[in-house]
This record gives structure tokens, C-alpha cells and sequence, in this order.
């Protein structure tokens, strides 16, 4: 407690009013509630209060400071003469006359001394004390004691004389006064020895011996009874030892007391704090229970308000729970939770429920079905794993979601499809005849617009005559556009990308146009340009085609220039023109439909409107962005970005066919026969004037069968071959041009004029060598054609087929048309080839003999007995014979299901020369050799598989027969992003056209065993 005390005074004395005091956990200040307030008793913190006085902390820095030390030299001024008289008289008054006295505090500890202390004091034994009783003579302790106790019971200056000793061998009587000193809050004791002077000696007579003896007799008795003294003081003061020990134990308990007190209080305020926290959390337990019981609420009324019949089952297929709404699949009732599912009767048909469950705790998968009730109701069954917040299984969740409506409108929205897709047939089938029926009388309008400009005089039959031809060109482009927007939309457009050089476009567009721009006054320019670019040629001549005719419908006056440029890998293929320009905010809606600029009466010398925007589905088809910049009044710039072709790729002809090098003929050309097979008497009759009045010798026939007959009475060939598509009495423009190159025996040039721009027709022109226009054809662009095509065109010597090899397969055609019989025998044995043919099937059966290698090319439409099922019969029968399947339709499903009942590959008509040679050798070839059908199988899979899933799923919708507008529908995207997305599997897999996609579609779904890569049912035909 003193030391306690003595810290608690030196932290008072150094603190400033106000200060902070922060003690340990077990630490207190103490009785010193005056100096300090408590801040917080718990935390140990305090406020200093009160004044510091100098002398309140109760020890001294050292010994030595009781006597006094020499001063710190001050820089006081230098006292006087008579000061330091003074000074010197008081010292030596003091030295000589001032009795020994002490300054002691209330622990008697000497604080300050002054005079001969030495007679009375001395350095006590062992550890240096300031304690007074210990430096005190033996003589003087026990009076002293006396003396002080005396003043303090009294608190009055107290004098005890009588006090004797000896000091250096001399007798010194003394008397102590101890008087208080209060000192600023202390209470100070000043001690003082005060010497007795010596009595003079009674001078008289001697004592006697009596008195002598009397003497000694009290000296003995007083010297028992200071013996006596002494010893009642040595157990005095034992007994005062022992009680400052006991005392000091007793404070030493009263300080353990004291810290397990402050350490009670400290459990307590800790117990205290524990309790707010058990308080706090019990009360965060009470919210989230809460929050439990409403989160349970909210799913109960969730669970019961979506009418979703939902099962909860555990592991061993037990019910733990089931909403209201199952009651209208099973016979439930709420005891029935915890029972097994399989005992209750289910109200539905569904006899895979418990295995389905039991594989879902297997596999961890979820297991939908289609289910019917009794009542007629149809629900989608979904189990579900139950997962815990573990993620752990704990059992099943199965939900019975009701589709009766759903499958309703699913079944309706079905047949409407079919209606949709029955009626775009229609409408195919009646707008390919109206544009065979409404381009005839515009061929014939326009001959005789040709004719009689050549004919007639006068500037004013001259401007009839240029009225008449602007009024057939703008019905001529209005029946193009609307034919090739309905293509368009109804997803009849197929691409067939190839390589190949676009100076060959380019060049023949040249040829084309710069016509027109003469006519109009214009300059047309075409730069050349030698790079090779990868697109459809038909479909990219048919979006420069659209962006020239409006470049020459806007432009008064100046010139068209077409040509290229190079961006890294893309080509862009620009027309500038100085027209009227168009301004900035219609950039993007000149590509919508029926948009023009500056017709608002809707004149139709310019058009629908239309143009544009076949471009830009056209380019979307074939994955070329389309560009347009403008300056108002000042001409526009329309761009086309086309891939660049692969080094080494190789480049094709030309895609419309048109013989030598695509440049104009000036000035007269060569004559010569031209053989014209037209079924119309009155277009016949014209353009047989038209080409005697240009010099030639016209051979006019009504239909194929005419023409071939002519061929073998008439001697002389004809020099070029001048034919409608469509004929009577079953064969086309081009079956008759094949025929026609069979019986002369070279390859004649041939013009072939078409009213039917289907993509169909389109492509068996494109694949055979040959010219197409399309009616209505001007005077002066057929003139042009003929006498470019007559130019070296004299007929050569006919080639003598070579023998065959009776070694060679035997390759067996079937087909109903004596003529493509004829045609392909001739084809395939003019390679060396052994070739039998048949009418029908049952023909082929007949005449049939199993073993050695062979062939079969059989027409897949055949009266009686089809081909399809010709191939099935075989297939049951377990003959592998290599089949080829052949279809003058375009119907890709057909023939993919033909492929499914056993054929190696599919063929349409018409078909080349080399493509029919080829395919015959690879079929002999894949079934002589597994290797090379594994390669090929292996080669079409791996551009399957470069395809993503979306490309995947439209590509089969697209071999199922699905147009694009039917596709877009199903799944939920525009109709372009179907187009792109066509564009995008024609280029990644190769497949330059819809049965080349086919074809290796099937070859790579023959790996494995999941089936065919196309599923679906037939549709019409060529619908891509």
C-alpha cells in the first residue's frame, strides 16, 4: 500500500489538470479519491482533480538529501559585506549554541538535521535506513519513542527532561522536545536534543558509610529495574516487530482481498457483457427464426399458388411432402406423408415414374416426360435431384407442369405450317408459271420493239419506239424483282460457293450494261481486276446486277464506274455513280422494302423499291457485308465485301456460262446456221426474221423431238443452238442441247432463253456450257451474244467413242426417258465403260443377275416401281450393289432418304459429262475399296464437325426441307440471321450447293451408329 501510495502521488504530482490516468486490470489509486475522479471504473481509467503540492509524494531521491546537498549555483547577484556578516554570525551561533534536532515524517523517516546529531545518532548496521528509532543511541530510543507517542496523542510540542548517557567517556544529561510541523498537507515532527548543563559540586562533609551503602544499594535496585526496563522494552518492541508483521501480512490479505475483489468485479462486468452478447444473439436467433418461418410461408404460398402438382420424395422414394394440386394425379391425402410413392394409385399413365426416379438418385440428372391423364390432360413430368446446402442428394423433387394447352396450340400452330408450306408451294409453282406466261409476250413485245426500230424512219416513231422500250424494261424489272423477292422469302435460294476469277463478272457486266449506258447517254467504265474471290457467282452477278441497274436509274447525267478494291483479306467490289446521291438519315432505310428516294408518286419507270433490298439479303445469304456511302447531289459509292479465294484453290468457269472471253464483237461477225427450237409460233416466227435480217441461216423447229429429227435429215450442222427451256413433249432447252452435243458429236455453243429464273433451272443452265438469258432479251444483246459465240465456232470432226473393255463394270441405268437413257449410255460409254439400260424396274429385277462389280444409276421417280423402293428390295434381299439415285425434281429429302435406303450418292438432272463420270467412279471406287470410303467418311465428318451447334440444328432443318421462314419461326431468330447462318455452313463445309451439303451431310452421319445426321419429313422441292 505505501509504494501503491508513493506511485498513486508521483502520477498525481506529474499529471496536468484533466489528465488521464489508465491503470492495469487489477490495479487501484487507492484512498486517493481526493486527487483523482473515476472516468471508467471497469476499464481502470481516471481524471486527475485537485492541486499538486511539491512535497506530496512521499520518498526522496536519495539518502543523502535529509542533510543537504551543496546548491546548484544560481545566478543570483553577490551578497553584501554585512549579509555575509550575518550569515557567518547565524552558522556559528547554530555550530555552537543550536541543539541536535530532526525534521521526521510521519514514518519517522529523517527528512532534514541540523546541529551535533552525533551525540544522539549514528549509521545503523546492515541496509541504509533513514528510519530514526534504528539510528538512534540505545540510551535515547527509548525516551524518544516515549516522546513522540506523547505528541501525537496529544498533537502538543512535549518536553521529557531527565534523559542521561555518556558520550566520549563524559556524563551528558539531555532532555528531547518533539513538537508538530504541519507542511502543506503533511504532518511533520521536529525532534530536538536539548543538552542539560552540568550542576556544581556540594561542597561539604563526606558521606558516610551508611549512606555509601545506602547508595549502592539504590544503584543496585536501579540498575534491576532499568535491566527490568530494558527488558520490558526489548519485548516491547519484539512485540512491535510482530505486530508490523502482522500488520503487514494483514495488508498483504487485504491486498490479496483487494485484487480478488477488483478480479470479482472484473468477472462480473465480463459475466455482464457475456449476458448483452447471449442477449444479442438470442435476439438475432428470434429474427431468423422468424425470417425461417417467413421464408416457409412465401414458399408454401409459392408452391400452393402455381397449381404445379410437385412431389417431394427421400432416397428410399418415401413422401415427405406434395402440394394441393397432386391430388389430381395421385389419391393422396396428408397422412400419406412418409408413406412409399408405389403404394398410392396414380390417375395418369405413367408407368416409368419409379424408374425414372431411382435413375435420377443414380445419375443426378434431371428426367423430363410427356404424360397423359385420365382425364385427357397432358403434363410435362420433370424429376429432379433434392439437393441439400451440402449439395448432397436427400432425394427426388417431381413437378407435373400442365401442357394441354400448350400441345394444343402446338398442334394447331402445326398445321397451320403445313397450310403455310402447302401454300408457298403453290405459290412457287404459280409464280414460276406466271413468269414463264408473262415473259413470253415481253420476248415477243420486244423483238418487235427490235424489229421495228430497225425498220421504221422519223424522229417521232423513234421516240414511240423509246418510250415502247423503256415501258417493256420497266415491266421486265418489276416481274424480276418481285420473282426474286418471293425466292427470297420464301427460302428457295441456294448457294453454291466457288472459287473463281472476277474479272470474268466483271467483263461480262461490261458487256451488258454498256448498252444501257449508251442508251442513256452515260460513260460505264469497269476496271479490271485479277484476283480470284470465294462466292456464288449467279447470286453475286445477281447483287451487281441490282446495284448497276440503280446506279443507271439515278444518274442524269456523268458516268457508272464499277471496279475493286483490296482490304486485307477481302475484296470490295464498288460502284461509283454522279447521281442524285441520298441523304445521310435514309443510308440505312433505302435497304427496306418498297423504299425509294424521290418517286413519291410511285412511278414505274423506277421500279418497286426493291432492288436494295435483295442485295442486302442476298449479301446477309452469302456473308457479304454491304456498304453504301453518299454525298447528296453529288453521287453515291455501294460496296460488296467478298472473301478473297485460298492460294491454290482452284477457280472454276465461268458461272453463266457465256463462251470466250466475254468481250464485245465489233462490227460484223461471222454467219451461220443457228438452229431455233421455240414452241411459240408467233416469238418462232420473229426471231427466225431477226436472224435472216442479221445475215444467218435460221433452222426453226417447235420442240426437241422436231430438232432431233432435223438433225438427222439435215446434213449440214447447225453452227449454234438457239432454244426456249421449257418445251413440249418432255425435254427441256437443256436435255435438247445435251442430246443435240451426243448426236453431232461436238461441243456446240448454245443460247438458251428462259422465262423460269428458279434456282433449279438456274443451276442445270449453269452446268452445262452455255449461254443464259433471261426473257425478255433485247435485239441488241442477243446480237452481241451470237456473234460472240459464232466466232471459231466451226463444227469440228465428231469423235468416235473408244471400245469398251470386257473387263469393264457393268453399269445398269434405269430410267422411264428413252432420251436421258440415251443420254447418260452415251456419256458413260464414250469413257469405256460396259452400260445395259432399262425402262422400268421390274425390267431391271428381270434381267438382273447378282455378282461381279457393277452399277446402278436409277431414276428415282418410275412408274410402277420406284426407285426408291427398287432400292429397298435389293437392300432386304442383301445385295450391296453401289446405287446412284437420280432426280430431275431438286427434292433434296427425297433423296436423302434415299441415300438412307442404301444409294452411295444422288445425282439431279440435268447433269454433266464429268460430274456423272465422276460420280460413277467414286461409287465403283468406295465399294472396291473400304479404305477410301472410310477417308471420305472421315473427311465429311470433320467439316460436319467445324460446324457450332445452331449451324447443326438449321443445317438439318434446312435438309429436312424447312424454308427459311419456317426455320426462323421454329426457332425464335430473324429469317437473316437463318440466311447467315446458311451462308455460314455452305463456306465451313465446302458444299458449294444444297445436295452437295446433303451428300456429305449423310456420308459423315454413316460413322457410328446414332443415325443420320438429317432427320425430318420431305418437303417441297428445292425449298432451302
Amino acid at each position: 500500500p505505501q509504494a501503491q501510495e508513493k506511485l498513486v502521488s508521483l502520477f498525481h504530482f506529474a499529471l496536468r489538470e484533466g489528465g488521464i490516468l489508465l491503470l492495469g486490470g487489477s490495479e487501484t489509486i487507492g484512498n486517493a479519491n481526493d486527487h483523482f475522479a473515476v472516468i471508467s471504473k471497469s476499464a481502470r481509467l481516471y481524471r486527475h482533480i485537485g492541486h499538486s503540492r511539491p512535497g506530496e509524494f512521499g520518498f526522496l531521491l536519495k539518502p543523502g538529501d535529509g542533510v543537504g546537498g551543496p546548491k546548484r549555483p544560481s545566478l543570483a547577484p553577490v551578497p553584501t559585506r554585512q549579509a555575509g556578516f550575518a550569515e557567518l554570525c547565524r552558522r556559528l551561533v547554530i555550530e555552537s549554541y543550536a541543539p541536535a534536532t530532526v525534521l521526521i515524517n510521519g514514518q519517522h523517516e529523517c527528512l532534514y538535521s541540523l546541529g551535533p546529531t552525533e551525540h544522539y545518532l549514528r549509521v545503523a548496521p546492515g541496509q541504509p535506513t533513514l528510519d530514526l528509532f534504528a539510528m538512534a543511541a540505545p540510551a535515547v530510543r527509548t525516551m524518544l519513542r516515549a516522546a513522540i507517542q506523547q505528541v501525537r496523542q496529544e498533537n502538543r510540542r512535549v518536553v521529557l527532561p531527565g534523559g542521561r548517557m555518556s558520550h566520549a567517556g563524559n556524563p551528558l544529561a539531555f532532555s528531547i522536545a518533539v513538537q508538530p510541523v504541519p507542511s502543506e498537507g503533511q504532518d511533520l515532527l521536529l525532534v530536538c536534543f536539548i543538552e542539560e548543563p552540568r550542576p556544581a559540586g556540594k561542597r561539604g562533609r563526606p558521606a558516610t558509610p551508611q549512606e555509601l551503602s545506602r547508595v549502592a544499594e539504590l544503584e543496585q535496585e536501579l540498575e534491576a529495574t532499568k535491566s527490568e526496563l530494558q527488558g520490558a522494552i526489548g519485548n516491547l518492541e519484539t512485540a512491535s516487530e510482530e505486530q508490523l508483521a502482522v500488520n503487514e501480512e494483514a495488508m498483504s490479505v487485504n491486498e490479496e482481498y483487494q485484487s480478488t475483489n477488483e478480479e470479482l468485479l472484473t468477472s462480473k462486468e465480463e459475466l455482464q457483457s457475456l449476458n448483452e452478447e447471449l442477449t444479442a444473439l438470442n435476439s438475432q436467433l428470434q429474427e431468423t427464426l422468424e425470417r425461417q418461418r417467413t421464408t416457409s410461408n412465401d414458399l408454401q404460398n409459392i408452391l400452393y399458388s402455381t397449381n404445379v402438382a410437385t412431389l417431394f420424395l427421400d432416397t428410399n422414394l418415401n413422401i415427405r411432402f406434395f402440394t394441393p394440386a397432386t391430388k389430381l394425379l395421385f389419391g393422396i391425402i396428408p397422412s400419406d406423408v412418409g408413406r412409399p410413392l408405389a403404394d398410392l394409385s396414380a390417375l395418369a399413365a405413367d408407368n416409368t415414374l419409379l424408374s425414372d426416379a431411382r435413375t435420377v438418385l443414380r445419375t443426378i440428372a434431371p428426367v423430363e416426360r410427356e404424360i397423359e391423364a385420365r382425364s385427357g390432360a397432358w403434363y410435362n413430368r420433370r424429376i429432379s435431384p433434392y439437393r441439400a446446402q451440402d449439395d448432397g442428394v436427400e432425394g427426388v423433387v417431381i413437378t407435373f407442369t400442365d401442357t394441354t394447352a400448350r400441345r394444343h396450340v402446338a398442334d394447331a400452330l402445326g398445321a397451320s405450317k403445313r397450310e403455310a408450306e402447302l401454300a408457298s408451294l403453290v405459290k412457287s409453282r404459280f409464280l414460276a408459271a406466271a413468269s414463264h406466261d408473262l415473259r413470253q409476250p415481253l420476248q415477243t413485245l420486244t423483238l418487235l420493239q427490235g424489229l421495228l426500230a430497225k425498220s421504221v424512219d422519223g424522229d417521232k416513231a423513234q421516240k414511240l419506239l423509246a418510250r415502247f422500250d423503256e415501258t417493256l424494261g420497266a415491266m421486265s424489272g418489276m416481274l424480276n424483282t418481285l420473282l426474286d423477292i418471293n425466292q427470297i422469302e420464301a427460302g428457295t435460294v441456294n448457294t453454291e460457293m466457288a472459287s473463281f476469277p472476277i474479272n470474268d463478272l466483271l467483263e461480262r457486266l461490261r458487256d451488258e450494261f454498256t448498252y444501257h449506258a449508251e442508251a442513256k447517254g452515260l460513260t460505264f467504265h469497269v476496271v479490271p481486276c485479277g484476283l480470284a474471290i470465294r462466292s456464288d457467282p449467279r447470286l453475286l452477278e445477281q447483287m451487281i446486277r441490282n446495284l448497276l441497274s440503280n446506279a443507271l436509274k439515278y444518274t442524269e447525267h456523268g458516268k457508272v464506274l464499277l471496279g475493286c478494291r483490296r482490304h486485307g483479306g477481302l475484296l470490295s467490289v464498288e460502284i461509283w455513280d454522279t447521281g442524285i446521291g441520298i441523304p445521310q438519315q435514309e443510308l440505312r432505310a433505302i435497304f427496306e422494302e418498297y423504299h425509294q428516294l424521290g418517286n413519291p408518286a410511285r412511278e414505274r419507270s423506277l421500279g418497286l423499291g426493291l432492288g436494295l433490298s435483295i442485295v442486302q439479303r442476298l449479301g446477309n445469304l452469302l456473308g457479304h457485308r454491304v456498304q453504301v456511302r453518299s454525298n447528296l447531289g453529288k453521287g453515291s459509292v455501294f460496296g460488296i465485301e467478298i472473301m478473297l479465294s485460298q492460294t491454290g484453290e482452284q477457280t472454276p468457269t465461268d458461272a453463266s456460262g457465256h463462251g470466250g472471253d466475254g468481250k464485245k464483237i465489233g462490227g460484223a461477225g461471222r454467219k451461220g446456221v443457228v438452229l431455233v427450237v421455240e414452241d411459240d409460233p408467233d416469238l418462232c416466227d420473229l426471231l427466225r426474221i431477226f436472224l435472216e435480217d442479221e445475215g444467218h441461216r435460221a433452222l426453226t423447229v417447235p420442240d426437241g423431238v422436231a430438232a432431233l429429227e432435223a438433225m438427222q435429215r439435215d446434213a449440214t450442222p447447225p453452227d449454234l443452238i438457239l432454244t426456249d427451256y421449257n418445251l413440249p413433249k418432255g425435254m427441256n432447252g437443256v436435255e435438247l442441247t445435251v442430246k443435240l452435243r451426243e448426236v453431232l458429236r461436238w461441243q456446240i455453243p448454245a443460247i438458251i432463253l428462259t422465262g423460269d429464273i428458279t434456282p433449279i433451272i438456274l443451276r442445270g443452265i449453269a452446268g452445262l456450257d452455255c449461254v443464259r438469258l433471261n426473257k425478255p432479251v433485247k435485239l441488241p444483246e442477243l446480237t452481241n451474244v451470237i456473234e460472240r459465240l459464232l466466232v471459231g465456232s466451226a463444227a469440228p470432226a465428231r469423235v468416235v467413242a473408244a471400245a469398251g473393255n470386257p473387263e469393264t463394270p457393268v453399269i445398269s441405268i434405269v430410267d422411264d426417258d428413252a432420251h436421258v437413257r440415251a443420254a447418260i449410255r452415251s456419256a458413260i460409254e464414250e469413257s469405256g465403260r460396259v452400260v445395259t439400260d432399262y425402262a422400268t424396274a421390274e425390267e431391271f429385277l428381270e434381267a438382273y443377275r447378282p455378282g461381279g462389280e457393277a452399277c446402278l444409276l436409277v431414276d428415282a421417280y418410275l412408274p410402277g416401281m420406284s426407285g426408291l423402293a427398287l432400292l429397298q428390295r435389293l437392300r432386304n434381299a442383301g445385295d450391296r450393289l453401289p446405287a446412284i439415285i437420280i432426280t430431275g425434281h431438286g427434292d433434296v429429302p427425297m433423296a436423302v432418304q434415299a441415300m438412307k435406303a442404301g444409294a452411295l450418292d444422288f445425282i439431279e438432272k440435268p447433269v454433266g459429262k464429268g460430274e456423272l463420270l465422276a460420280i460413277v467412279a467414286q461409287a465403283l471406287e468406295g465399294a472396291r475399296d473400304a479404305t477410301a470410303l472410310a477417308a471420305r467418311r472421315n473427311h465429311a465428318a470433320s467439316r460436319i464437325g467445324g460446324l457450332t451447334a445452331r449451324q447443326r440444328q438449321i443445317m438439318e432443318l434446312v435438309l429436312a426441307g424447312h424454308p427459311n421462314k419456317n426455320i426462323a419461326a421454329d426457332l425464335g431468330v430473324s429469317q437473316r440471321t437463318v440466311e447467315s447462318h446458311r451462308a455460314a455452313i455452305m463456306r465451313k463445309t465446302g458444299a458449294k450447293s444444297l445436295p452437295a451439303l446433303a451428300r456429305l451431310a449423310l456420308t459423315a452421319a454413316s460413322i457410328g451408329a446414332e443415325g443420320p445426321v438429317v432427320q425430318g419429313k420431305p418437303a417441297a422441292a428445292g425449298t432451302m
